[in-house]
């Protein structure tokens, strides 16, 4: 199993109760940094502003990061942002109590495991998510396209596997 390193740059402003990202730090799996310069700059940067989106040719990278934002402040947070390999999130329902059934509100931890699924790393993704109660819904909710994501070969495949669940 390929060991991603996970970083996450919490803005702090969501209900610390409810952070996902915290918790996932308490157990040692991922890296908060309190500033977005400390997102290395040769990371995978997930972000739903991109055009491109993630997918299997994206193996390469050593590590995945994201941000701990309110939704409300999402897209000022991620226009300060400086990193080339960004990559937006497929079509996905969250499972999350805040944001449940809602397409692509995704909480910091469906969105780390969301990439790690996609780029092969189903064991890896199911080790985040089992620290919440509801964590493994969300791999039961998303697995027929999670699993059409993780076959794709490029962006261009995922996009295109991800329009068949939007027809």
């Amino acid at each position: 199993m390929k060991m991603y390193k996970l970083y996450v740059y919490h803005a702090g402003e969501d209900d610390p109760k409810k952070c996902t990202a915290k918790k996932l730090a308490r157990f040692g799996l991922i890296k908060i940094v309190n500033r977005l310069n400390q997102i290395p700059k040769n990371s995978i940067l997930l972000s739903p502003f991109s055009k491109k989106a993630l997918s299997p040719e994206d193996k390469n990278f050593k590590s995945i990061s994201a941000i701990d934002c309110s939704w409300k402040n999402a897209e000022h947070i991620f226009s300060k942002v400086r990193n080339k390999n960004i990559r937006a999130l497929p079509f996905l329902i969250a499972a999350n109590p805040v944001n449940y059934g809602k397409v692509l509100k995704l909480s910091t931890v469906e969105a780390l495991a969301s990439a790690l699924y996609i780029l092969g790393e189903e064991e890896y993704a199911s080790l985040l998510l089992s620290k919440f109660k509801w964590g493994l819904g969300f791999i039961k909710l998303n697995e027929l396209p999670l699993k059409d994501y993780k076959k794709a070969k490029n962006s261009k495949e995922v996009i295109k596997a991800m329009n068949e669940y939007l027809e």
